[in-house]
């Protein structure tokens, strides 16, 4: 699903910043740096974000590099989803974020949910786990998991926070605009597939 373009910037970058954090040779460390900055201006050529806010992006980045965890909430009610306008893009998506340093994926979903919209939950079942490169995900500069999971609502009520407007249930077929960097079309059907028949095996992939 990855543009070419992309896939190889990432590899040249993973490939670098793998360099960087184990390498000795005073030498070798200048040919990572220049391989991360080729992979920068690949980046910066095809998407015409500043060079220097690349850089910085992956100049964070130590060690060797991985998938990043994103988690994701499914919430039903009354055969609706429950999805979260964003303040980013104004577009709608599944409550979640990045999964934090020292929180499990449960612990990372409830406490996302409770601040994007408000809702107290508990974490029922992985639902699914997908690799963003096999998604129709846009172009992004960084290799995710994502994880989604369903989870069931016992208080709280609907309230948005700092990244969100709006928080809203949904039909299957009257979705508003996706945030389409966070949840696909594709995903959201996929996961009412669990509401229909609950013992449906966890899908990978």
């Amino acid at each position: 699903m990855e543009h070419k373009w992309l896939e190889w910037a990432k590899r040249i970058q993973a490939l670098s910043q793998a360099g960087l954090a184990f390498s000795k040779d005073v030498y070798d460390i200048e040919r990572y740096e220049e391989l991360r900055k080729i992979s920068v201006e690949i980046m910066a050529d095809h998407t015409g974000i500043e060079k220097e806010k690349i850089y910085r992006l992956f100049a964070n980045e130590v060690g060797y590099q991985t998938p990043k965890l994103d988690v994701r909430g499914a919430i039903f009610q009354n055969d609706r989803i429950l999805l979260v306008q964003e303040n980013h893009d104004q577009s709608w998506s599944l409550p979640g974020g990045f999964c934090d340093v020292g929180l499990s994926p449960s612990e990372n979903i409830i406490k996302e949910i409770k601040e994007e919209a408000g809702y107290d939950v508990i974490t029922k079942k992985l639902l699914a786990v997908c690799d963003t490169h096999k998604h129709a995900h846009p172009p992004q500069p960084y290799h995710y998991y994502k994880l989604f999971i369903h989870c069931e609502i016992i208080g709280g009520s609907a309230n948005s926070g700092i990244e969100t407007n709006d928080v809203q249930f949904f039909q299957k077929n009257h979705l508003p605009p996706l945030s389409k960097n966070r949840n696909t079309e594709a995903q959201i059907h996929m996961l009412f597939g669990y509401l229909a028949d609950p013992e449906k095996e966890t899908y990978f992939d």
